[in-house]
């Protein structure tokens, strides 16, 4: 660590921990049960199930002390590295720190310990804020109807489409391909080859964005949709987005919007407003819940009124006094379930609760100091690392290490990062950058602590400007140093064996 640098930095213990199998000792016990008093045929699964399906116990489970799986457990958990631990700018996932009244709420005996199949009589608290959040929803993005199905962004990405298909097939023709610029997300492909469509890539202009102009060579009646992240994974917004959804609409095509980045423009503008059709909603990031890891998740889909029959059932309504969830008898066009019942709850109360505390005024100020700081660590970084494109940005800003290091820096520099406390950018993407670092402080963070960043991304561009190699070995500071990862890629081990040795 530089002499300069004052960042979180990683000094003091950094436990080793083994497996619990290799803590394992014959006859350790980590409780103290007495006796059971019934005969064990007579209760439990050997009462209900036939004698070759049931075991007195696991082959091979680990036997160890209670203090030694506590503390194998808590060792494990100090190894992470989460959004309560610090700063966390990973781009293009607004990993933004999860105000805690949001977990308060969501901990509510009233909404936590709910049971799915409970009446509608019993649940109407439950059935009232779901229909609010689609509302403010909806609200937010100018859409006509909102489904919170999805369970994370990717899903809502293939639910738009589902949506869009059943439109196109209603009017006699699915059609056959989705346009995808190449500073989309890079989920959006895939989502599209499951809906059934072939994917044509389209080239972004020489300033990061889509012009008309490109697009309209790639239309006609055989485009189902646009799919575009706005603003894009350069971290521009799409300024040309009314006369590409003209465009789109002219050959009956409809506009997609990737909402993922939602926290660069909502309370300031609405994609419902600038054309589009169908957009899905992170809540996990624009709205708040922790995140990471595989979740959880929630990807909320709003379209305009034209596409709302075709959204999943079901959907909460209010019927006079009382909210209802309407499915299949009422919505007979709708593409169906794509999860059970109204999706991820807890992460819905999450949203909830932040939407309803910040309120219209909040959310546009969170939109504004996103913003802000993406811009300042943009003018901070300035002269260090190349910014291929160094204009206003929006959320997030992509810088580089090509040109000015070895080839792959980038990767030194994130793991440089580790060893300075921080949690690394966005390695390598987009692909229209060589050698990205992509940068997303969110509104969450204070001045001090983006200056910090900032400080250590410079530190270690002087390192690598005196010494290329100086980056080679890091991260130092940490229990487990530079992994192979390319082998743990192309040769991934998913099963520990006891007798496999190291």
């Amino acid at each position: 660590m530089g002499a300069h640098h004052t960042g979180p930095g990683t000094r003091g213990l950094a436990f080793r921990e083994v497996t619990l199998f290799e803590q394992s000792v014959p006859g350790r016990c980590a409780v103290d049960l007495p006796a059971c008093d019934i005969d064990e045929a007579e209760v439990g699964a050997a009462a209900a199930l036939p004698d070759h399906l049931v075991r007195d116990e696991v082959a091979g489970f680990p036997e160890c002390s209670e203090p030694q799986v506590m503390r194998h457990f808590l060792r494990l958990s100090q190894w992470n590295f989460g959004i309560d631990s610090g700063f966390y700018p990973l781009g293009s996932c607004t990993m933004k720190y999860n105000p805690k009244v949001n977990e308060a709420a969501a901990r509510l005996d009233g909404l936590a310990m709910l049971h799915p199949h409970q009446p509608v009589d019993q649940v109407q608290g439950a059935l009232q804020l779901a229909f609010e959040t689609q509302q403010m929803l909806g609200e937010i993005a100018g859409m006509d109807a909102v489904s919170l199905h999805p369970s994370a962004g990717a899903q809502g990405e293939l639910c738009g489409l589902m949506v869009i298909r059943a439109f196109h097939e209603r009017n006699g023709n699915p059609r056959k391909r989705v346009l995808i610029p190449d500073t989309a997300h890079g989920t959006n492909p895939a989502s599209a080859v499951l809906c059934g469509y072939d994917v044509v890539e389209v080239p972004s202009g020489e300033d990061g964005v889509l012009h008309p102009d490109t697009l309209a060579q790639y239309l006609d009646e055989d485009v189902a949709a646009l799919m575009l992240t706005n603003p894009n994974t350069l971290g521009l917004f799409e300024g040309h987005i009314g006369e590409l959804a003209e465009l789109l609409h002219g050959v009956g095509a409809q506009l997609y919007m990737d909402g993922a980045n939602l926290n660069a423009m909502m309370g300031i503008t609405r994609p419902g407003d600038q054309g589009v059709d169908v957009m899905h909603f992170n809540l996990h990031k624009t709205f708040s819940t922790p995140h990471g890891g595989g979740g959880p998740g929630s990807g909320p889909v709003g379209v305009k009124a034209h596409l709302a029959p075709f959204l999943p059932n079901p959907l909460v309504v209010r019927e006079g006094d009382r909210y209802v969830p309407h499915g299949f008898r009422q919505r007979p066009e709708s593409i169906g379930q794509l999860r059970a019942f109204l999706g991820n709850f807890g992460v819905v109360v999450r949203a909830y609760t932040y939407i309803r505390e910040l309120g219209a005024p909040g959310l546009k100020r969170v939109t504004e100091l996103a913003v802000l700081n993406a811009n300042y660590v943009r003018a901070r970084l300035r002269g260090h690392y190349p910014i291929p494109y160094d204009t206003t940005c929006m959320h997030e800003v992509v810088v580089t290490t090509a040109g000015v290091a070895p080839k792959r820096a980038n990767l030194d520099v994130a793991k440089g990062l580790i060893d300075q406390g921080y949690h690394p950018p966005t390695m390598s993407f987009p692909l229209v950058v060589e050698d990205a670092l992509m940068i997303e402080p969110t509104e969450t963070e204070a001045l001090e602590t983006l200056d910090e960043f900032c400080d250590a991304m410079i530190e270690l561009r002087q390192r690598l400007d005196a010494d290329p190699e100086a980056l080679h070995d890091a991260p130092g500071n940490t229990v487990v140093r530079r992994l192979d990862e390319v082998t743990a890629a192309r040769k991934p081990v998913l099963r520990w064996e006891p007798d496999a040795g190291d």
